[in-house]
């Protein structure tokens, strides 16, 4: 086998879906409540996202950035009426941790700092940047250490406070998902955001709202950071924006001036990954899948609180955490092999992850939660 050996792999071999169904190589069907990790928004192969990729691709896949597109234009024109950031402008890329790159960099030209504030449990990318201000020592190379990023406890409004009276002159930018992801899906409180607000207003730093993972109508919201009625100044995103074609982006506020050169990208914000961006949203809207989202997770949130043995159940929307006593290593894979679901796991060891489709049906809930009562006797 000629692949550098990273990832722990399950023998199962995915050769179809649509919607929430997967089948093997065998003949075997799944349920899929994971999407693989918040990227599945839409359903797998829903029809009218195939049909504007595949009208795209007949048309035309890939120019450089030189030129006009007008299906860029398009694409942020729709992002920015269904998000609410309507005098927000776009800067595309390719994914989650380029996107927070892109931000993070974009707030150290502005104001010429070079301090981060990020947080215990969070997990922003693997590039350079974005991983220096993820969480997680075991995936930071050497190359990538750097003491310009300054860890806090998620949710500590004093040790936010007093890092900002002590070093605040010195701040470019404070890095935050709405809700951790890999972190095992810990929700920001409303006023530990509005806290990062005021501060950075006060002290001339700037808020950045990781939503790779929690953002794109998630969260029964378009942005989880929405939830506490206040506005960042720059907003990542990527996972749910394709449905599995490779795109990510940041909203930028009108607080910054585009510079010639000082973002850029060679494949970001082509023709083909545009048509993809664009379905998913055209699908959002038409399907009403953001309250479809803040719906269902209610529902199946209450549910699981009711099961024997689940310790704490987290998350918003379709972003949900159930925590048990135990490590769910095992549980998954019962899960799996026996009931035939995917889903997925976290840092917590405890914390199984659910980040299905925003348009799956209430069904397929209904019997994730049978089978975790199954395994529960």
């Amino acid at each position: 086998m000629g692949l550098f050996n990273v990832y722990p792999l399950y023998d199962i071999e995915i050769v179809k879906a649509s919607g929430a169904t997967l089948w093997d190589s065998k003949g075997e069907t799944y349920t899929d409540l994971y999407g693989g990790h918040a990227v599945i928004s839409v359903g797998h192969t829903h029809p009218y996202y195939v049909q504007k990729i595949t009208e795209q691709l007949n048309k035309l896949a890939f120019y450089s950035n030189s030129v006009k597109m007008p299906i860029q234009y398009e694409l942020a024109d729709k992002l920015c009426e269904l998000s609410g950031k309507k005098d927000y402008k776009l800067f595309l890329c390719n994914s989650g941790a380029e996107a927070n790159e892109n931000a993070l960099k974009l707030a150290s030209f502005a104001n010429g700092r070079k301090k981060i504030i990020a947080f215990k449990g969070g997990f922003h990318g693997r590039t350079s940047l974005a991983v220096a201000a993820t969480d997680n020592p075991s995936i930071v190379a050497p190359v990538n250490a750097t003491d310009n990023v300054v860890f806090l406890p998620y949710n500590d409004e004093a040790a936010l406070k007093d890092t900002f009276a002590k070093i605040g002159n010195e701040i470019s930018s404070v890095i935050i998902e709405g809700i951790q992801g890999v972190g095992g899906i810990n929700v920001a409180t409303e006023s530990f955001l509005k806290l990062i607000r005021s501060l950075c207003d006060q002290y001339g730093a700037y808020y950045i709202a990781d939503s790779v993972q929690c953002g794109y109508g998630r969260s029964g919201k378009f942005f989880a950071h929405d939830h506490a009625g206040v506005n960042a100044d720059i907003y990542s995103m990527a996972k749910g924006m394709g449905n599995g074609f490779p795109i990510g982006g940041i909203l930028i506020s009108p607080k910054f001036e585009a510079k010639y050169g000082s973002l850029g990208t060679t494949f970001g914000g082509n023709p083909l990954a545009c048509a993809a961006a664009i379905a998913v949203l055209d699908i959002m809207a038409q399907e009403k899948l953001i309250a479809n989202a803040e719906k269902l997770g209610n529902e199946i949130m209450n549910e699981l609180r009711t099961i024997k043995g689940v310790k704490e159940v987290r998350g918003k929307g379709l972003m949900i955490g159930i925590e048990y006593e135990f490590p769910i290593e095992e549980l998954r894979k019962k899960l799996l092999f026996t009931h035939k679901m995917f889903t997925g796991n976290a840092s917590n060891k405890n914390v199984i992850r659910l980040l299905p489709a925003l348009n799956i049906e209430k069904e397929h809930l209904t019997k994730f939660v049978e089978a975790l009562k199954a395994e529960a006797k």
